[in-house]
């Protein structure tokens, strides 16, 4: 029997259908509100592996490059988002000097691996006014961009490993466990960097069977990180499928970056509780609320006395 798809074929296959599952389970379980930088992540990305599948071969070539790096910053830029906004949930009740410690650590340890890993081009080939400079320019900011948001990833992951307890967060609340998703992505994407650059650093090879098995090689590489990111997806599928039962939702903290406190009633129900009163007795909340919650004829200093 012969199987006429490639290994390659079927992992993209099962990515692109696995993330169109993801974005009807983030439609139908209303999970859009809570992670919308997320959800549009979720789709640049099923953009991008559609346009590269059916575009690659019908554009020319540096239209087609063009267009493929544009959807790689565009991919940036959102993941990033996306880091910011899973790091206010994974940390409910982190003060403002926490979230200004943490931020420095993540992004000190981003930008250093940023600098220190990987090659930088000369500058003349990214000022120059031409056609060229701007696509190098495009993929120094997709390759470099990308660098920084899987360090960063991995370093939130670390703060979450080790201060779980401290923040209140629970590691069954869907921030966390999309967060662990996008490190474990993330740490396979960095092995598979440094088996291309152990490959690349190699002996070009003297023989038709050396050249084919380095190409062997590189493609099982690339073919087990998409296997790697399509068992990320399907766990998201699985964990965003369940309740929250942390509730992380309901402990954002405020504009002032600060933690709201614990048993804070909510003024929609102070209203509510108000609204119930004054329909049971409606001459007692109009005597407390001009006389005072204790001195009407309902308060603990009257209780018991004769009005």
């Amino acid at each position: 029997m012969h199987f006429h798809f490639t290994e390659i074929e079927v992992i993209w296959t099962l990515t692109f259908a696995a993330l169109l599952v993801l974005l009807v389970v983030l439609l139908g379980r209303d999970r859009v509100r809570r992670f919308p930088f997320f959800t549009a992540g979720v789709i640049v990305a099923a953009l991008e592996m559609l346009v590269r599948r059916l575009l690659t071969a019908k554009l020319p070539p540096a239209n087609a490059t063009e267009l493929f790096l544009g959807l790689a910053d565009l991919g940036f830029i959102i993941t990033l988002l996306v880091a910011i906004e899973l790091a206010r949930r994974a940390f409910p009740c982190a003060s403002r000097l926490s979230w200004m410690v943490g931020t420095v650590v993540v992004v000190a340890a981003a930008a250093g691996t940023v600098a220190w890993w990987g090659p930088w081009p000369a500058r003349e080939t990214l000022t120059a006014h031409s056609l060229l400079a701007h696509l190098h320019l495009m993929q120094l900011l997709a390759e470099k961009g990308d660098l920084f948001n899987n360090v960063a990833f991995v370093a939130l992951m670390l703060i979450a490993v080790f201060t779980g307890r401290r923040f209140h967060a629970g590691w069954r609340s869907h921030a966390r466990q999309l967060l662990l998703g996008y490190s474990v992505a993330a740490l396979a994407q960095a092995a598979a960097r440094v088996a291309w650059e152990k490959l690349a650093s190699l002996p070009q090879p003297r023989t038709e069977a050396e050249y084919q098995h380095q190409i062997t090689i590189q493609t099982r590489l690339l073919n087990a990180n998409s296997l790697v990111y399509l068992v990320v997806v399907i766990g998201w599928i699985a964990c965003l499928w369940f309740g929250d039962p942390d509730d992380v939702a309901a402990q954002i903290p405020d504009a002032n970056g600060d933690a709201p406190a614990a048993g804070a009633r909510e003024p929609e129900s102070a209203a509510a509780h108000v609204s119930g009163r004054e329909k049971a007795d409606p001459v007692a909340a109009a005597l407390e609320r001009a006389l005072g919650p204790d001195v009407g004829p309902g308060s603990k200093s009257n209780a018991g006395k004769r009005p």
